[in-house]
């Protein structure tokens, strides 16, 4: 009997039991492997979710030719059972309000994430978080929610990484050119042609708001951060709330939690006040100079709500995007239709943004990567 799990790790750890069950050898080490290659994959994406496990837990053409049926068996039968738990809850199902998701949020900041949470984590419902508001994620989707961050932040890294140009050395072809260039003879290959990796020479610069308006966001934001710069090591972030902090160090932790841990320990200003300008300024005289060039491009991760110096803003803003290649500014308010940037911060600040655009929900991370 299906029954439903608590993760997606779990689902599909249940999954090849199923098929087990119905005569495939699934091995352990097949197992590991189809879960492994969930940090590599966007699992959002049904057809590259069914065509990875069917990669990694098949063994012959008519173990292929089962294996569709036996997916699609499996998953709607798991939705069914979903759906008999949401029934037989006897609780009323009502919104989540904004103060649970603060405490479930607050956990992750100071490193206590609950590790045993009760998640639904079907294939389906996964797509639902993709569009969900930080702010709304209740306390038994966090951990969810965090592995998706993680997943697409080391995808969107590599991605970054891998870039190509021409070349005149026959080690590496370029098939999607090659076949576009050899249209005209029928499709027969007799021009080739080669790639090589082209040396990527941009530097990221991250700086995030963690004041008491962005907490609750400012726990996805890290653990995006995070699992971008486990991959892209060309990179410097910095904590901002009443004054600046540089966490790179920091964020070279190989656990999140660890990271999350020494971040709580020392006094970041979490939960207090907000004073961009001070905090830029005080990045543009100690680490401007060093780290910024026409190489670099800036994100700022803010909503704009200042209790300090506005002058400040508009001075250091026009440093960072004069030195800069590009200066991206990216507020969770802006996910909301009526949002019109007022607030006097926003307003000094944004003649001097190439990229102004919203970070309230995953699908806006993903939308990062047009812009590096």
């Amino acid at each position: 009997m299906i029954t439903r799990q608590t993760s997606l790790s779990k689902n599909i750890v249940q999954f090849c039991r199923f098929l087990r069950q119905k005569g495939f050898g699934v091995t352990i080490e097949e197992e590991t492997l189809s879960l492994q290659a969930l940090q590599y994959i966007d699992y959002n994406d049904h057809e590259i979710f069914f065509q990875t496990l069917r990669a990694t837990l098949c063994h012959s053409k008519s173990q292929l030719d089962e294996f569709d049926n036996l997916f699609h068996e499996y998953w709607k039968d798991l939705d069914k059972a979903v759906d008999a738990k949401t029934k037989e809850d006897p609780k009323p199902k009502t919104a989540f309000r904004q103060q649970a998701s603060y405490k479930a949020i607050s956990k992750w900041l100071h490193g206590n994430g609950n590790k045993e949470t009760e998640e639904t984590a079907t294939y389906s419902i996964q797509e639902t978080l993709l569009r969900k508001d930080f702010s709304t994620v209740p306390e038994d989707e966090v951990d969810e929610l965090m592995q998706t961050i993680k997943s697409i932040a080391k995808r969107l890294a590599a991605k970054t990484n891998r870039r190509y140009e021409f070349s005149y050395k026959t080690d590496m072809p370029d098939l999607r050119k090659t076949l576009r260039k050899n249209l005209r003879r029928g499709g027969e290959l007799l021009d080739i042609v080669h790639r090589r990796p082209k040396r990527n020479r941009i530097k990221l610069v991250l700086l995030c708001d963690v004041s008491r308006s962005m907490e609750l966001y400012s726990a996805f934001l890290i653990q995006f951060m995070y699992a971008f710069q486990q991959v892209y090591r060309r990179m410097e972030t910095f904590v901002f709330s009443t004054f600046l902090k540089r966490i790179t160090s920091l964020l070279k932790q190989r656990n999140f939690q660890e990271a999350m841990q020494l971040l709580s320990k020392e006094n970041n200003g979490w939960s207090g006040g907000t004073r961009i300008g001070e905090s830029l300024n005080a990045f543009v005289n100690e680490y401007g100079k060093k780290l910024i060039d026409s190489k670099t491009i800036v994100i700022i991760l803010s909503d704009g709500w200042d209790t300090g110096n506005i002058d400040l803003i508009k001075n250091n803003m026009e440093f960072i995007h004069a030195k800069s290649k590009k200066l991206i500014w990216l507020n969770p308010l802006a996910g909301f239709e009526d949002y019109k940037p007022h607030v006097s911060a926003m307003k000094a600040a944004l003649p001097f943004i190439d990229v102004f655009a919203s970070v309230h929900n995953v699908e806006s991370l993903k939308k990062l990567g047009r812009w590096l």
